[in-house]
């Protein structure tokens, strides 16, 4: 019998914080893998998001370069393939409820951009 390797995550430092674009997506690679990085500002403050940025159902890197809003109170952002409107909280597909992407957290220290992945 095998042992099951453990997986840790890590904070990763990204960028900056002001290298965000505000109420919009930028790309970073973290390892391997694709993330998409918002930084949204709205009544509430400035929140930070991070998801894959694969699109399961377009089957390209493209989520950062979504259209992001707000659907049913909900943070969003539409891919720009076929539309499908991706939760930034959750990674949630609102269409579809066989697809998700992954989503992490993100935290801002000292004006550093971090993602636990």
């Amino acid at each position: 019998m095998q042992a099951q390797e453990s997986y840790t995550p890590q904070w990763h430092d990204v960028c900056h914080e002001d290298d965000l674009v505000t109420n919009s997506g930028v790309c970073a690679l973290i390892g391997e893998e694709q993330v998409a990085i918002f930084r949204i500002v709205n009544g509430e403050g400035t929140q930070y998001f991070a998801i894959s940025n694969w699109d399961p159902i377009g089957e390209a890197n493209v989520l950062y370069r979504g259209i992001v809003g707000s659907l049913g109170g909900k943070t969003v952002v539409a891919s720009p393939l076929y539309k499908e409107h991706y939760e930034l909280a959750t990674g949630t597909c609102l269409e579809r409820d066989d697809v998700s992407v992954n989503a992490y957290p993100v935290r801002v220290d000292a004006q550093r951009v971090l993602i636990e992945l």
